[in-house]
């Protein structure tokens, strides 16, 4: 009977799409609290914890965004840690400092500061599709945050249960290929967030024989990648994703590949923002590339720049700079527009610029040295990288190899980074001394070619 009860919920909570979004009324919502206190109490044991779950997840996927609002707030404001019992544990600790008593404190300090938000959390954990309804609750939250900042608290909850859900020692690393289901390949379609997939034959060509995709799953969700990685195997460091992406290419003999291209990584799931895994992914991928392809030397990147464009139109000083007086005065000659460096961010924002072979020329050096100071100076705060995908990747040990003009000629490459992508390399035996360099001294790994296009001095 109980398992009945708890299947017809999980049904009903999978298929909420089909019922009308409902209202949370003040009678309801008492209902809800009612039901929220039976879970913090755990009360009638476990089946019967699950079977509240069920039926509150239920009720909450049919409300309207007002009413998962005002359950949302109900959670988060109602069901806190108690002051008067932390304040107690506390002094108890404080007291006990130094004492056979001390262990025991704290152990009480603990569990007071555990509040029952977590105790409701962790029984909807516990059905089959609770990990995947407490993903979406959060995404909820997110958009909430902005306008309700009393949602915090109930966020930072959820983020530290989902992390120790979804630690790295949980996941399974598989490679994703042709013959894998078919709901599998289109959710790559619909998660790729680096280069659009157009087409099934855009997905076959990046997952041909000279291609690689793995992904990171959770037992909780076999079917669903939580991050997955696009690999190209090839004989050299590629310079543009035109090529990568392009399905007439042949394929590439993998017995000639030395080096791997890292050119998409996707994370899929809203709801585990500032859960990390990527680092991880990466490290396990050239692990099994190492042992499958003993051949290859090399292990890169063909990365966006997403926020160049965006930082310097923030920062005129440096993209004035990164403009020298002669280079203004042939720009301005050739697209007859003043010799400024206001123009010409003008005309890069107005034109096809990229498709008038001498003016690209002409504006070639002076956008690799704003990208170039962008990745060597740009900071969030004091100290934080400024771009996302170099704050990833040169936080992981990888370098600034290269960067490379016209890389990515779509709509979306030109509106980011003029075109701009770049190439970061993981060399093994340098990781470690990358990561602590840039830890303790804040110092980017770059080539010289880098440090000399952004007219930096060399370090």
């Amino acid at each position: 009977m109980h398992s009945n009860l708890i299947t017809r919920s999980l049904q009903k909570m999978q298929d909420f799409w089909q019922n009308r979004p409902r209202q949370l009324n003040a009678k309801a919502l008492q209902k809800v609290r009612e039901q929220l206190q039976e879970c913090a109490r755990g009360a009638g044991g476990e089946v019967s914890a699950r079977i509240r779950a069920g039926r509150l997840g239920e009720s909450y996927l049919r409300l309207d965004p007002a009413g998962k609002h005002a359950f949302l707030r109900l959670i988060a404001t109602e069901f806190g840690p108690d002051p008067a019992r932390i304040a107690a544990a506390h002094t108890r600790y404080q007291e006990s400092l130094g004492s056979p008593a001390q262990w025991e404190a704290e152990a009480r300090l603990w569990s007071a500061l555990r509040s029952p938000r977590a105790r409701i959390l962790t029984q909807f954990a516990a059905l089959s599709t609770g990990v995947r309804f407490l993903i979406d609750l959060r995404v909820d939250l997110l958009h909430l945050l902005k306008e309700d900042p009393e949602l915090v608290s109930l966020d930072h909850e959820l983020e530290y249960l989902l992390t120790s859900w979804f630690d790295v020692g949980f996941l399974e690393l598989r490679r994703i290929t042709w013959q894998s289901p078919a709901m599998l390949l289109e959710k790559l379609i619909q998660y790729e967030a680096v280069h659009t997939i157009h087409s099934w034959s855009d997905l076959r060509n990046r997952l041909d024989s000279d291609r690689r995709c793995y992904g990171f799953f959770h037992p909780r969700m076999p079917d669903e990648p939580l991050i997955f990685v696009e690999v190209a195997l090839t004989d050299h460091l590629v310079d543009n994703v035109q090529d990568l992406l392009n399905i007439d290419a042949p394929v590439f003999d993998t017995r000639s590949a030395d080096t791997a291209i890292f050119y998409s990584i996707s994370n899929t799931q809203e709801g585990l923002r500032g859960v990390s895994f990527g680092n991880f992914l990466l490290k396990r991928v050239i692990e099994d590339l190492q042992r499958d392809l003993p051949r290859l030397k090399r292990y890169s990147t063909l990365s966006p720049l997403p926020l160049l464009r965006r930082w310097a139109e923030k920062t005129p000083a440096v993209w004035q700079d990164a403009f020298l007086p002669a280079e203004l005065e042939k720009i301005g000659v050739h697209a007859h527009i003043p010799a400024t460096a206001d123009a010409v961010l003008t005309l890069l924002a107005e034109s096809d610029w990229q498709s008038d072979a001498p003016l690209a020329r002409l504006l070639q050096a002076p956008l690799v040295r704003l990208a170039a100071r962008y990745l060597l100076t740009a900071k969030a705060g004091e100290k934080q990288i400024y771009d996302p995908v170099g704050r990833f990747h040169l936080g992981n040990g990888a370098r600034i190899e290269r960067l490379n003009f016209l890389a990515d000629t779509s709509k979306k490459g030109l509106a980011q980074s003029f075109g701009l992508m770049v190439n970061y390399l993981y060399t093994p035996d340098e990781i470690e001394g990358n990561v602590e360099n840039l830890l303790q001294k804040g110092k980017v790994a770059a080539t010289s070619a880098i440090r000399h296009a952004a007219m930096l001095p060399r370090t």
